[in-house]
C-alpha cells in the first residue's frame, strides 16, 4: 500500500504463537493490522450464538456480536456506548449478543465473572444482562484497592446471588453452578474467537464486519447504518450534535492479549 511499510510480527501467549502483518505509515503515526479474509464465507455463520442472551429485536436483520471481557476497561466503555445510547436509536433494528473472551493472563477475575454470568443466563436472560450492566459499570468496586482474588470472587458470587434473588431464580441450581465454576462454555467461546482472528477486547462483529476496541459512537453508527442499508432497511435519523469534548484516540484502543492493562 503506498505510503506504508509492511512489518511482520509474531505474538506468543500461553504457549501459542500467531503471526500478523502490520502496515506502518512512512511518518510513523499510523499502525494498521493487515488481515486476509475469505469473503466467500459468511463470518456470522462461524459464530455460535445458540442459547446466548440477546438484547434488541430477535428478528433484526442486523446482528452485533461482542467478544467481551467483564474486567476489561475498554469493554466497559463499549458497553456504555451500546447500552443505553445505541439501543435508544436502534433498539428495534438490531440484535446484540455477547460472547465470552476473558483475557485471563491480564484480568484475574474475568473468567470467574464469565462463568457466573452464564450461570444466570441458564435461567433468565434479564438476569444475565443485569449482571453484565452492573459488572461493567463497577469494575473498580469489584477489584477494590487491596482486595485479593478470593475476595474478588466472593464479591462476584454475592452480586450473582443478589441478582438471582431479584429475578426469583432457583437458588439451589444457581449456587451449584457458581460453586462448580465449569469453564467449558467460556473456553469454547475463546477458542471460537481465536479461530476468527480475535486478538483483543472488545471485538465486535456487525453483520460480519469486524471492529476492535471501544470505538466512538459515531463510528459504530456508520457501520450499523451501512449494515441496515445492505439489508434493505432505512437507518434512523442522526442524533443532534452535542457540545461534549471528543475523547483522545487512545481511548478507543482495545486491550490486546499481551497488554499490561
Amino acid at each position: 500500500m503506498p505510503g506504508y511499510d509492511k512489518v511482520p510480527v509474531t505474538l506468543s501467549r500461553d504457549g501459542r504463537t500467531s503471526s500478523h502483518d502490520f502496515l506502518v505509515s512512512k511518518d510513523n503515526k499510523t499502525l494498521i493490522e493487515w488481515q486476509k479474509l475469505d469473503i466467500s464465507k459468511d463470518v456470522m455463520e462461524s459464530i455460535n450464538v445458540a442459547g446466548r442472551p440477546e438484547r434488541g429485536n430477535k428478528e433484526a436483520k442486523v446482528v452485533i456480536v461482542n467478544y467481551d471481557d467483564f474486567q476489561c476497561p475498554f469493554c466497559s466503555k463499549m458497553h456504555q456506548t451500546l447500552f443505553p445510547e445505541l439501543m435508544k436509536t436502534y433498539g428495534n433494528q438490531v440484535k446484540i449478543i455477547y460472547k465470552d473472551y476473558p483475557l485471563i493472563s491480564l484480568h484475574p477475575w474475568a473468567m470467574h465473572a464469565a462463568v457466573n454470568s452464564n450461570c444466570l443466563a441458564e435461567q433468565n436472560n434479564d438476569a444475565y444482562w443485569e449482571f453484565a450492566d452492573y459488572t461493567h459499570a463497577n469494575q473498580k468496586e469489584i477489584s477494590g484497592e487491596k482486595r485479593d482474588v478470593k475476595e474478588e470472587y466472593a464479591k462476584l458470587d454475592q452480586i450473582t446471588s443478589d441478582i438471582g434473588k431479584k429475578h426469583r431464580l432457583d437458588a439451589t441450581q444457581l449456587n451449584a453452578c457458581v460453586k462448580k465454576q465449569d469453564e467449558a462454555q467460556v473456553r469454547a467461546s475463546m477458542a471460537e474467537a481465536d479461530k476468527m482472528g480475535v486478538e483483543a477486547t472488545p471485538t465486535l462483529f456487525v453483520n460480519g464486519e469486524q471492529l476492535a476496541g471501544a470505538q466512538p459512537e459515531a463510528v459504530l453508527r456508520d457501520v450499523i447504518n451501512r449494515a441496515l442499508k445492505d439489508a434493505g432497511q432505512t437507518p434512523p435519523p442522526a442524533p443532534a450534535p452535542t457540545a461534549a469534548a471528543s475523547s483522545p484516540p487512545a481511548s478507543a484502543n482495545p486491550v490486546p492479549k499481551n497488554s499490561d492493562q
